[in-house]
């Protein structure tokens, strides 16, 4: 799922808030806090992404064909998806 600039912003603003209000941190710069919030937005939407592509072709790939949207699909995409995302230490 590709986010747009505007999205990503939209949910720092909103995370920097929740953190705030629930007194979790105090920001001595709220500006680089926030710009630090869209950073591992990004990082991690544009990880999610590419994990998503790689778990899709090693489906694909498989001599068995498993239909997209089936209950074995569902069930081998999360664990892939799961074993990758481990290994990018998410």
């Amino acid at each position: 799922m590709i986010l747009s600039e505007d999205r990503i912003s939209h949910l720092s603003h909103l995370l920097q808030d929740s953190i705030w209000k629930d007194d979790m941190v105090d920001f001595r710069e709220d500006e680089a806090a926030l710009r630090e919030i869209k950073r591992a937005l990004h990082k991690y939407f544009s990880t999610t992404e590419e994990i998503d592509a790689l778990v899709r072709q090693k489906l694909y790939s498989q001599s068995k064909k498993i239909v997209e949207g089936s209950q074995e699909w569902d069930v081998l995409y999360k664990k892939y998806f799961e074993e990758e995302l481990s290994k990018k230490r998410f």
